[in-house]
């Protein structure tokens, strides 16, 4: 009996030891991680929208009815040029690939044209659906027409359509959801005369 209570004594303190540093650890690292991630969150914005000076939140209004109404998208942007002129609008979906959710950060002009497309965090395969942050595959999107949707062609692009990636359809699909999901908000933004209208 004694042994058996020595045992579980020993047994809490490692468990006890190991909770507090992971509890600490986890305090040490969560500001560096959140600082991190705004960073990127920039960059991916400063990249899909190249020619904005600056980027405002939309409201939580209009996230709240853009996230309810053209899911997966998660956020938006307005790009602004030095003059605080309204130039193009960033999104942030999180459409479901085939290892989970995929964040993709979409630009799109006031006239309509995709700016630029990049993947953020994903958990597709390696060496198929991660190559989806290949500029080979998102700089397809650059360019294309906001007037409709952007389909996925196993073979090549063309028109309004972009390359899957080999072996990677459903990821390709995906991103492309995203995509298409920030051009019908975009046209809910534009038809509206703006955000927080």
């Amino acid at each position: 009996m004694k042994d058996i209570l020595k045992t579980g004594l020993i047994l809490f303190l490692v468990a006890a030891i190991a909770a507090l540093g992971l509890g600490l650890t986890n305090e040490v690292t969560k500001e560096p991680i959140a600082e991190q991630r705004r960073i990127a969150n920039e960059q991916a914005k400063k990249e899909v929208l190249p020619d904005a000076a600056s980027f405002t939140d939309a409201s939580d209004a209009d996230i709240e009815k853009i996230a309810a109404d053209f899911a997966p998208v998660i956020a938006v942007y307005t790009g602004l040029d030095a003059n605080g002129n309204v130039i193009g609008y960033v999104f942030k979906s999180t459409p479901i690939g085939f290892g989970g959710n995929v964040e993709v950060v979409t630009g799109i002009s006031v006239e309509g044209q995709v700016t630029g497309l990049r993947v953020g965090s994903h958990n597709e395969t390696p060496g198929l659906g991660a190559k989806a942050k290949d500029a080979a595959f998102y700089e397809q999107y650059a360019g294309k027409s906001a007037d409709e949707a952007i389909g996925v062609s196993k073979t090549a692009a063309s028109g309004n359509d972009i390359q899957a990636i080999t072996g990677a359809t459903i990821s390709s699909a995906a991103i492309t959801s995203g995509a298409n999901a920030s051009i019908d908000a975009f046209h809910w933004i534009l038809e509206n005369g703006g955000l927080g209208n």
